[in-house]
């Protein structure tokens, strides 16, 4: 059964410098960046049974050095190009999200324009910009852009950053933040956009959400009654609205370990038709995405019929024309 893979990553040559350069070679308290070349990612996809896969930037994004605008500017335009570059050259095997530079926003609304004529699928926003979440009433500009564009805006989480003193240490900082952090801002992130009403005053954006939901399907039912109780009338939602958006514009990819555990709980928020297929290649090791993929085939067959499993293979994806 063929897979598109809407949650994998490119290191391209030129972010992989920066990155070093600028003291990123660890991201997120992992050990390294991977090797990655277009050739072994291809190899990879026949292996697996991937058909097609959209490219992204992964954390730290290409906000590399705090409050440098201008070379993150740089640095986020010359990443596109390359990953347009490389798409160029294999456009039946790869599509890709853009990066923008955020939290600069002026730089951000140029390069919108700029990334979707180069061909770009959407955009790839890190959860949080130097601490400021997605939803943040300082990206309303932005986010209106990309609602004009009619964006597919792929969310990916990154490490909690502290605004007084982003160098100060991140919660638990003797593990690396994909462990637990990333589940816990990409909440943070969905919940911001939820409640600050960005989702529903733009209403031609998609989201898409990695690792099944995190952490936000045991707590729609507590934010939501906090926010009928203590939030201004506009910021207002009810557990049953916030689940019509989440089953309306927002998909959620397997990436990672979505079971025994984690699939159950999203689908008491949302339906499968709001599911996408996700390796998190090369971040997650090809061995290791083998049998993450195997174990996903197997299990899906115990829940939904074949059907239903092509759908969430890579139905639902083509839906959104990557």
């Amino acid at each position: 059964m063929d897979h598109l893979d809407t949650h994998c990553h490119i290191v391209p040559p030129g972010w992989r410098k920066w990155c070093e350069e600028l003291g990123w070679d660890q991201p997120d308290g992992m050990p390294c960046i991977p090797e990655w070349t277009p050739e072994g990612h291809t190899d990879f996809m026949d292996k697996v049974g991937i058909k097609r896969s959209i490219l992204s930037i992964t954390s730290p994004g290409t906000h590399l050095k705090i409050n440098d605008f201008a070379l993150t500017r740089r640095i986020t335009r010359e990443t596109n190009d390359e990953m347009a570059e490389i798409c160029r050259k294999f456009p039946d095997r790869f599509g890709w999200f853009a990066s923008l530079p955020l939290p600069d926003v002026e730089g951000s609304l140029a390069e919108i324009d700029y990334a979707l004529d180069q061909g770009a699928s959407g955009f790839a926003v890190m959860t949080n910009a130097q601490g400021y979440y997605m939803g943040d009433p300082r990206f309303d500009r932005v986010f209106e852009k990309l609602n004009e564009r009619k964006a597919v805006i792929f969310m990916h989480p990154t490490q909690c950053c502290s605004l007084d003193n982003p160098d100060a240490d991140k919660p638990m900082a003797q593990y690396p933040s994909p462990m637990l952090e990333y589940f816990f801002d990409t909440t943070r992130a969905v919940v911001n956009l939820l409640l600050s009403g960005t989702v529903t005053r733009f209403e031609n954006l998609t989201f898409l959400v990695s690792h099944c939901g995190a952490t936000l399907p045991p707590l729609v039912e507590r934010f939501a009654t906090f926010s009928t109780l203590i939030l201004k009338s506009s910021e207002r939602l009810t557990s049953e609205r916030v689940k019509e958006l989440l089953r309306t514009r927002f998909f959620f990819d397997l990436a990672g370990m979505p079971f025994p555990d984690l699939l159950h709980g999203y689908l008491r928020i949302s339906e499968p038709e709001r599911l996408l297929y996700g390796s998190d290649y090369p971040y997650t090791p090809r061995v290791v995405v083998e049998n993450l993929t195997r174990t996903m085939e197997e299990q899906l067959k115990t829940l939904f019929d074949e059907a239903l499993i092509r759908r969430i293979f890579s139905g639902n994806a083509e839906d959104l024309k990557m």
